[in-house]
C-alpha cells in the first residue's frame, strides 16, 4: 500500500467506523455463531497475493462481525464504554502512526 492508497482507504475506514457506531443499535449485541465458526469461513493458508481493500472489508462485515460482541451497543450492559469516543479513536490513530508504545525504560536524569 502506498501513501495515496493509505489516504483513500484511511478515509474509507473512518467512514466505516462512523457508520458502524451510528448504526450499532441495529446489530445483535452478542453473536449467534457457534465456537469454531470462523475456522470454516477463512482459507487454511495465507494468500500469495493481497486482496483488494473492498474484499477485505466485505470479509470483515460477513466473517468477522457475526462473531463480535458489540461492547458499544446501547443494550450491552456488562461494561461502560470508556475508550471509544471519536477523540479516543483519533488519538489511537496518531499513536499507531508514531509507533509509540507509551513508556520508556530509559531513566531520565535531571541536572
Amino acid at each position: 500500500m502506498n501513501t495515496e492508497e493509505f489516504r483513500r482507504y484511511g478515509k474509507e475506514m473512518v467512514d466505516y467506523i462512523c457508520n458502524y457506531l451510528e448504526t450499532i443499535q441495529n446489530r445483535r449485541v452478542t453473536p449467534m455463531v457457534s465456537p469454531g465458526w470462523l475456522k470454516n469461513e477463512i482459507p487454511t493458508e495465507a494468500p500469495f497475493h493481497p486482496e483488494p481493500f473492498d474484499e477485505i472489508m466485505k470479509d470483515v462485515e460477513e466473517k468477522i462481525m457475526p462473531g463480535v460482541t458489540h461492547w458499544q451497543h446501547p443494550q450491552f450492559h456488562a461494561y461502560f464504554p470508556s475508550g471509544n469516543s471519536y477523540p479516543s479513536i483519533l488519538g489511537e490513530m496518531l499513536s499507531d502512526a508514531v509507533g509509540c508504545i507509551g513508556f520508556s525504560w530509559v531513566r531520565a536524569t535531571c541536572f
